[in-house]
């Protein structure tokens, strides 16, 4: 495919010739089709708007169950991945907090498919908020977004109708300097959703939160001064225990396990580790099991205090999810 670059300025708008470089691409997406795509939610995979494909080939069952079986597993890949499936491929990107998936043919052109789906990336962004898309229940919740799916979808299959809008050139060198990770099925486990191998523990380099919110660094303090209330309540248990042979050891242990339990929720809300939150949430049973163990030794007010604040720095916790990247349009 032969391709021109018109330059205005800064910016670069490279577009198809009219001479072979045309007649090659009409060939080639001919024969190659978006096939479906949608927008998932990245923690618990619960799908937000989605196309309608009416394909119902054995070949494109298997890989509707292998884009289920992605969607539960975003958390723990890149932000940009592609599957080889049989005839056909499955692309996503991901970005604060949302992926952005699609199914293709095989042979369909890899720098048009990232194209496709950073235009969908682009347009869910100014369309919804994150607070929206973070507080969803419901599946498909935004389907009025499939018109802009659809639409978006037929462009992308009619080579005729693609106009300078894409920018080519920057995807290009983009999936050049920072290829897609490539899963193999091997890794994602059968179709029937039996584990055929586990997937690799695989993260992107250098991964980073979301921005520290005022309500964060809240939760954070008050989770240091709940570890050290603990400690010292440890130490002095300890030297009570050591001049009366009566006190209980297991008071000892309590106020330690509390006291490491709240500084673990200080270190999962700084740091981004697998299975994030689900030991958020162990920590917090973690802390109400010490505080109900402790209710001889503490009142009311300081269990309730202790309890507020690991369910606050829980929900903190959960709602700090890892950084996607974000796009840099207009800019």
């Amino acid at each position: 495919m032969r391709l021109l670059c018109h330059l205005r300025g800064s910016r670069v708008r490279p577009f198809l010739t009219l001479r072979g470089g045309t007649r090659f691409l009409l060939s080639l997406l001919a024969m190659s089709l978006i096939l479906s795509a949608s927008v998932v939610r990245v923690r618990d995979g619960l799908p937000l708007s989605a196309s309608t494909d009416y394909e119902q080939s054995v070949g494109m069952q298997e890989c509707r169950k292998y884009f289920k079986i992605l969607a539960k597993k975003l958390a723990e890949l890149p932000d940009r991945c592609t599957l080889k499936a049989g005839k056909y491929s499955i692309n996503f990107i991901s970005s604060l907090g949302v992926s952005y998936m699609m199914l293709c043919t095989e042979n369909y052109p890899n720098v048009l498919s990232f194209c496709f789906l950073d235009e969908l990336q682009r347009e869910f962004i100014t369309t919804y908020n994150m607070m929206k898309t973070n507080t969803a229940v419901r599946p498909y919740c935004f389907i009025e977004f499939d018109n802009f799916i659809q639409r978006t979808k037929q462009r992308y299959n009619n080579p005729r109708s693609l106009s300078t809008k894409i920018n080519l050139a920057d995807m290009q060198t983009e999936i050049r300097l920072r290829p897609p990770y490539q899963i193999s099925l091997s890794e994602l486990g059968s179709p029937n959703g039996l584990p055929h191998t586990s997937l690799k523990d695989y993260k992107a380099p250098h991964q980073r939160l979301e921005p520290v919110t005022l309500s964060g660094i809240v939760s954070f303090v008050l989770s240091l001064l709940c570890g050290a209330l603990n400690l010292i309540r440890g130490f002095h248990a300890t030297e009570s225990l050591l001049q009366n042979e009566g006190e209980d050891f297991s008071y000892v242990i309590a106020f330690f396990i509390g006291t490491a339990a709240c500084l673990y929720q200080c270190y999962l809300f700084v740091y981004c580790t697998g299975w994030r939150n689900m030991k958020s949430f162990l920590t917090f049973g973690l802390i109400c099991l010490c505080n109900m163990y402790l209710y001889e030794l503490r009142n009311l007010w300081q269990i309730f205090f202790h309890v507020t604040v690991g369910a606050f720095s829980t929900l903190q916790i959960r709602i700090r999810q890892p950084q996607g990247k974000s796009p840099d349009y207009n800019v």
